[in-house]
């Protein structure tokens, strides 16, 4: 009588799990989406093929630098936003993202929160400018995602930026 009742909840209990596992291994399969279909939201391996300032594909847009543990824009940066903000505005259906980013130096709760300071003061004044902010995202990077390793003031000054990322045309 023992085995039987060992059967009769087992076998239930195993195909109950196996189907569990099997729909958890099902809901992690997608369909890819086109780039034309990318918004704000999904992975940045299929954000980035719509282009980027930092690689010099985000249809003229253009990186910006910040001075060290600063999100004050320079003179030279408002001019670059300038250009940005009149691009933005001739390209009406342009959406964007705005990665702040920081050097490799400071701890890295410090560096995403300066990160996010960055990229919403190039929101705020992409906006002033007349760009529509429901089409600018931000999002901070802190120190994760340098373009220059090396330990020097030349590369901890490429870091210190707000890259422009086109999320959908």
């Amino acid at each position: 009588m023992r085995t039987l009742f060992k059967t009769t909840l087992t076998l239930p209990l195993v195909l109950s799990t196996a189907l569990f596992v099997g729909a958890l291994s099902m809901g992690g399969c997608a369909k890819k989406q086109k780039s034309d279909d990318i918004s704000v939201g999904t992975d940045m391996g299929d954000i980035s093929q719509l282009g980027d300032s930092d690689s010099g594909k985000a249809l003229g847009l253009e990186t910006i630098r910040f001075p060290y543990d600063s999100f004050t824009l320079t003179d030279e940066s408002r001019t670059t936003l300038k250009n940005n903000a009149s691009i933005m505005k001739d390209k009406s259906s342009l959406k964007i993202q705005i990665e702040g980013h920081c050097d490799s130096r400071g701890g890295i709760q410090y560096n995403i929160a300066l990160g996010e300071k960055r990229a919403n003061a190039v929101k705020k004044f992409m906006e002033e400018q007349g760009v529509d902010g429901g089409r600018i995202s931000t999002i901070s990077y802190g120190k994760e995602r340098l373009v220059d390793s090396s330990e020097t003031e030349a590369a901890h000054s490429k870091n210190r930026r707000a890259n422009f990322v086109v999320t959908s045309r």
